[in-house]
Order: C-alpha cells, then sequence, then structure tokens
C-alpha cells in the first residue's frame, strides 16, 4: 500500500498535490478519494469545522514536515 511521501505547493501555500511512495503524483481529490477508500496509507480524510472533508496525515498534526517538491 502507497503512502503519502512529498507534497506540491501552490503560490498561495495551498498543498494542490502528493507524491506518494510508488512515485505517483496525484491532485489533493484523488488523495482525498484514495484517503476515503483506504487506498492510501499515512493521511485521513477528516471533516473540518464547516464539515468539509479535508486530509490530515495520520501521526502528525499538520503535513509541515513533508518536503515540498516541485
Amino acid at each position: 500500500m502507497e503512502t503519502v511521501v512529498a507534497l506540491h505547493r501552490n503560490h498561495f501555500g495551498e498543498i494542490i498535490s502528493f507524491v506518494t511512495s510508488g512515485g505517483r503524483i496525484i491532485s489533493y481529490q484523488k488523495a482525498l478519494m484514495e484517503a476515503t477508500n483506504g487506498s492510501i496509507k499515512g493521511v485521513q480524510a477528516t471533516e473540518d469545522h464547516d464539515g468539509k472533508l479535508v486530509l490530515s496525515p495520520e501521526l502528525e498534526q499538520s503535513f509541515e514536515h513533508y518536503p515540498d517538491l516541485f
């Protein structure tokens, strides 16, 4: 099972895609879908205070420790 190993941010600092251990670059929405389905390990889909589904790392508070690859 793949895990998230890095991410890509836009010029606003928002996460737009993830790099997996298998070398795939997947969009935020694709990663959200795969986390919901249990296809990707290390991230989870949770609801924010507005009820919107967002990704969060399972063991960390944020994605800050992930490398930002361009």
